[in-house]
């Protein structure tokens, strides 16, 4: 099947070379779209989005150096070859440095030109089937929504297969922004209670006060307040399973009423005499070291034990780097069909800036990255200045001197520096912080950036 023409766009004011190249491309497999000057050519790139343009130096209006930082502004990824009938070498270099995918002499060399045009349609035609193979990879190398295909993810998704269907508790384990959720909710529906509810509780966003009431529930008049009965978490997910997040900030009383349900099956209601038996799976997370917690008598050991039956512990992914562009082109997708876009990938020099970033803040900020230059792109290629502004800093740069900087621009710098901790939950960064949400969008936009 042969694949669908590429589009190329030709500018210049000479009819008879615009005749020439035309007729030169007939066989070519190209759809060519003509201009006799540099406002109708700018015109129709925005309008037809061409995968190639053939550019001359000299217009009459406006000239092949001026249009060509516009039409990249537009879309990065567009292959633009300069052509001229005064060639030097100067002029060769300067355009190269700014974008020019190549720069040829007129008359244009026929055979040569041919070459070089078929180099463009064989170089769409290896992205587009690039595209569909990361299509497939994605499919491939997902595990109920987790994406991956370093040896460290193919080990995870292989244990997980195996305990899903004959767990009772698991604990997760990883840094902040792994995915830890992620795993929760495929040892759910891995497990044979998937048909049934998977509930939820952070227990890092509970008051120890409401801990039991949350978890348990209770009856009418249990304490001030306690108008009416209420069903607890583990009552409700009955059947199902229950996901603890952030575990370790349970306090010690809490702890111990957790693993009387976890050892016999059964809750309790505050206020009430009467005992339930339960049918509940139990995946608890945290990214803090519960062994450490354990040996300070800040976690139960007894409990440790209960819940590390079967441990995951989850890697960084700058520990799995190799990942990066596939989770990239995963949430690309994901953002494209939120905001209704149609977006090609990344450009090579945007994927450079994100390879070499450690990533503090692993999956989760990887993810708002994502989402933020899908929404900040203005072409359907993602670039550099599309990307958030504290990933931008060029290879090789020296890092700002805070000795010699404002206060403003160290509170910036210090914001965007727990954002990228936290993974880029802005909730959690402005708690952090002492500040409120917000004040950190004004600290972290591009607006403020602007400003000042």
């Amino acid at each position: 099947m042969m694949a669908p023409p590429i589009s190329m766009l030709v500018v210049d004011d000479d009819e008879l070379h615009l005749q020439f190249v035309q007729h030169a491309l007939r066989s070519e497999n190209v759809q060519v779209y003509t201009a006799l000057n540099g406002e109708t050519g700018l015109a129709l790139f925005l309008e037809k989005k061409p995968h190639g343009v053939l550019l001359d130096l000299v217009l009459p209006d406006i000239g092949g150096m001026q249009l060509l930082p516009q039409m990249l502004a537009a879309d990065p990824g567009a292959e633009i070859i300069l052509m001229t009938g005064s060639y030097s070498p100067e002029s060769a270099v300067d355009a190269i440095r700014n974008g020019a995918s190549d720069y040829l002499d007129k008359p244009l060399d026929l055979p040569r030109f041919r070459q070089r045009i078929r180099r463009l349609v064989a170089d769409s035609e290896r992205r587009q089937h690039a595209k569909w193979l990361d299509q497939e990879l994605i499919e491939t190398f997902t595990l109920e929504g987790i994406v991956g295909r370093s040896p460290l993810m193919l080990e995870l998704f292989d244990r997980l297969r195996r305990v899903g269907p004959h767990f009772q508790t698991a604990l997760i384990t990883g840094p902040t922004g792994t995915g830890k959720e992620l795993v929760a909710q495929a040892l759910h529906r891995l497990s044979p209670n998937s048909s049934n509810p998977l509930l939820v509780c952070n227990c890092s966003a509970i008051t120890e006060t409401l801990v039991e009431s949350e978890l348990f529930g209770y009856v009418r008049g249990a304490f001030t307040g306690a108008t009416a009965d209420k069903i607890g978490l583990f009552e409700a997910a009955n059947g199902g399973t229950v996901f603890l997040d952030e575990i370790g900030e349970l306090s010690l009383p809490a702890q111990a009423k957790l693993l009387r349900v976890l050892q016999q099956r059964e809750v309790q209601r505050l206020g009430s005499p009467a005992v339930k038996a339960i049918d509940v799976r139990v995946v608890a997370a945290t990214n803090r070291k519960l062994r450490t917690l354990v040996q300070e008598k800040l976690f139960r050991d007894d409990l440790f034990h209960r819940l590390s039956m079967i441990e995951i512990t989850l890697p960084s992914l700058s520990d799995r780097k190799e990942d990066l562009v596939l989770i990239e082109r995963h949430f690309l997708e994901r953002h494209s069909a939120r905001l209704n876009r149609n977006l090609r990938g990344l450009t090579l020099r945007a994927q450079k800036i994100l390879a070499r970033h450690d990533w503090p803040g692993n999956i989760r900020e990887l993810e708002n990255v994502i989402g933020h230059a899908c929404m900040f792109s203005q072409s359907e290629m993602i670039d550099v200045h599309d990307l958030p502004e504290y990933l931008r800093l060029p290879a090789g740069t020296e890092p700002p001197n805070e000795s010699t900087m404002s206060l403003e621009e160290l509170q910036r710098l210090h914001a965007h520096r727990v954002l990228a901790q936290v993974g880029g939950n802005k909730l959690r960064a402005a708690k952090i912080l002492g500040i409120s949400r917000n004040t950190l969008y004004g600290l972290i936009s591009d607006n403020h950036d602007a400003k000042s």
